[in-house]
């Protein structure tokens, strides 16, 4: 499985942005493969799947690297080899563009530039293709979706999520938008469940366990961390509240917090799915300092659903299968139907 497609989209905007400039080059790649290791081991959701022989693979493969790369862009080309078809999501190794604890503030107030969510419309049905979960002003764009939906009364929503391969808190509004009642979505579970329990969390480890509430990624970062589990509920909104019918359109680069957003919209039972079963990258990751320069991204907590389970691995099922570039149109041809 590759690397997070959220990572990605989001090292590219920092490297475009942020105002740290790269440290001077090394030539002893051994402690940042040693650092790798100490971290994962330190910091991944589940011990038991870095015992496994597919890890401990890539983990050896990584010495390797460490004493053979003279230099960091030979060591980060090996280290994209490497974990090119990993056991799992969300590992990312970058040049470093200021400090763990700085991109953890700055992604915060992310703004990607506009155009992460997009309104159109064919007839009296609205379309509204969002690309990423990323950025202020995604979640801006979301909002007024909504409200320009809300006065020019849709008869339909089609809600295109084929290219969007994650992020953060646009999923909320989005999901919130159409939402008639309080919806249990899922649960984040950290290494401190992982490392005490040989079993999944249950319904009522859930019910149990007081929801996570608010708006800033750094401080998920942080609970999912200190938190055996992270429930997610998704509150419905009042004001620009759409009640009719929804059509989520899904391909397999649908990935991360956007599978989580396709997954919730089903189990709510307010949306109709589309297209391929998604990417089944569903983690969340944060960000550490290593030598030579050097940032890794890995996965603190997996995430399952309360209606269909893990999804990491496994994907979001549609409702109705299709190639993705024919989902629109049975979207359309239901919509017409109805």
């Amino acid at each position: 499985m590759t690397f997070s497609l959220m990572a990605a989209g989001l090292l590219a905007l920092t490297q475009a942005s942020a105002p740290a400039e790269p440290a001077p080059d090394t030539t002893d790649m051994r402690p940042v493969a040693n650092a790798i290791t100490t971290l994962m081991r330190d910091h991944h959701y589940n011990p038991e799947e870095l015992e496994a022989p597919a890890y401990r693979a890539i983990e050896a493969a990584m010495q390797a690297l460490g004493a053979e790369a003279t230099n960091r862009s030979d060591f980060l080309t090996g280290f994209q080899a490497i974990w090119t078809d990993a056991p799992f999501s969300h590992v990312t190794l970058s040049e470093a563009q200021g400090t763990a604890d700085q991109m953890a503030a700055y992604v915060d107030t992310l703004r990607i530039g506009g155009g992460g969510a997009t309104l159109s419309w064919r007839g009296e049905t609205a379309i509204l293709a969002v690309t990423t979960m990323m950025g202020q002003d995604t979640i801006e764009e979301i909002n007024a979706a909504y409200a320009e939906i809300a006065a020019n009364g849709a008869d339909a929503l089609v809600i295109d999520l084929r290219e969007n391969g994650g992020g953060a808190f646009a999923v909320l509004p989005l999901v919130r938008h159409v939402l008639t009642e309080p919806l249990e979505a899922g649960i984040f579970v950290s290494q401190q469940w992982n490392s005490a329990h040989d079993r999944s969390p249950t319904a009522a480890d859930i019910t149990e366990t007081a929801s996570w509430e608010g708006w800033s990624l750094r401080s998920f970062w942080q609970a999912v961390q200190v938190n055996a589990l992270t429930p997610i509920r998704f509150e419905p909104v009042t004001a620009n509240r759409y009640d009719g019918p929804v059509y989520v359109l899904v391909s397999q680069t649908t990935a991360s917090a956007a599978e989580m957003a396709a997954d919730a919209l089903k189990a709510s039972g307010r949306a109709t799915l589309i297209g391929e079963v998604t990417a089944g990258a569903m983690l969340s990751q944060t960000v550490f300092d290593i030598p030579g320069g050097l940032q890794l991204w890995l996965p603190i907590a997996d995430y399952y659903s309360v209606a269909h389970g893990r999804i990491e691995g496994e994907g979001v099922t549609p409702d109705i299968l299709s190639e993705p570039d024919q989902a629109d149109e049975i979207a359309f041809g239901l919509i017409d139907e109805g």
